[in-house]
């Protein structure tokens, strides 16, 4: 079967991690990697892989050969990047790993199906897609008046992209908590780890909820672990750090200010603990805030290229 060829802009370590993911699919073919650093080691590589490659940006690119046999383009440069690159490739299936979030929200175990045929999706955050599956999974059992969730990454893993994206991270965290992991409200929090040696990812979600009908842990408990199945059958490195934490809300705990006005007084709340190990492709193993990104939009571009040549199939 033929595979769909892909580009992907930014030759940094997002893209570099990317395209090496890319070179092991069944469904996907690595066209070209974009850059606009001559002497960068993503189009270094890329080179060696026999991956036609550019350093003048998306004009670069649309010069190539057989541009107009690319299919999918994966955006890893910046927020406000995206949106000039949107703009100027027209018609091609943009998948977004930067925070600008022009097209819907996709985290694959949660939602992709309903949007395989948007021609821009977002990939959230790094934060969103290892949380936004358990706020979800807590979502299909209880009423979450309200999630948080803290991603605690290496400073190390952290490059100029996610530093100068601090904002939008959580902007755009705490909306998908509400639009894709159904909350009713939503926070986000990153916290840059100055560790040494670097500590693997680490992700706490805590949610309020109000559960109907007695006590509603081993139903939460059972949904937290099925996704966290799902999820890490396309990122291997995600797990529970411990059992998922169910309990009453304590009478005295001053919670309403956290609700929407006028929401019901939650009955429990829920604490889950996650880590996320790379799978160490180009990035190291500490970081699977970056893996889990690319792992993702892996995961996505290869059901879209999926459908498509099922569809040319029939």
């Amino acid at each position: 079967m033929q595979r769909t060829k892909v580009a992907v802009i930014g030759s940094g370590n997002i893209g570099t991690d990317l395209m090496i993911k890319v070179l092991r699919s069944h469904h996907l073919e690595m066209s070209a990697m974009v850059g606009i650093d001559p002497d960068s080691d993503g189009l270094a590589r890329a080179r060696r892989h026999g991956v036609a490659t550019t350093h003048e940006g998306v004009a670069g690119l649309l010069a190539l050969p057989d541009a107009d046999q690319i299919d999918i383009v994966f955006d890893a440069t910046s927020a406000k990047a995206h949106v000039a690159n949107a703009e100027a490739l027209p018609g091609k299936r943009m998948i977004d790993l930067t925070p600008a979030a022009i097209g819907p929200y996709v985290v694959p175990a949660v939602n992709l199906e309903q949007h395989l045929d948007a021609p821009d999706v977002n990939m959230v955050t790094c934060g969103g897609q290892a949380t936004i599956p358990i706020v979800a999974a807590i979502s299909q059992v209880a009423d979450v008046g309200y999630a948080e969730i803290v991603a605690s990454i290496a400073s190390r893993s952290a490059g100029p992209g996610t530093r100068a994206n601090i904002d939008e991270f959580t902007e755009t965290t705490s909306s998908a908590i509400v639009s894709v992991g159904g909350a009713t409200r939503g926070k986000a929090i990153i916290i840059l780890n100055p560790a040494e040696p670097p500590l693997i990812m680490r992700d706490t979600v805590f949610a309020l909820i109000g559960a109907e009908d007695g006590d509603p842990t081993e139903s939460i408990r059972s949904s937290v672990e099925a996704m966290v199945a799902a999820v890490a059958a396309y990122v291997p490195g995600y797990r529970l750090k411990q059992q998922v934490q169910v309990s009453p809300v304590p009478a005295d705990q001053p919670v309403q200010t956290l609700l929407e006005p006028g929401a019901r007084r939650p009955t429990h709340q829920v604490s889950v603990f996650l880590e996320v190990e790379g799978a160490a492709d180009y990035l190291p193993a500490y970081a699977g805030n970056l893996d889990i990104m690319t792992s993702a939009g892996v995961q996505v571009a290869e059901q879209i290229a999926i459908r498509s040549q099922q569809g040319v199939a029939r």
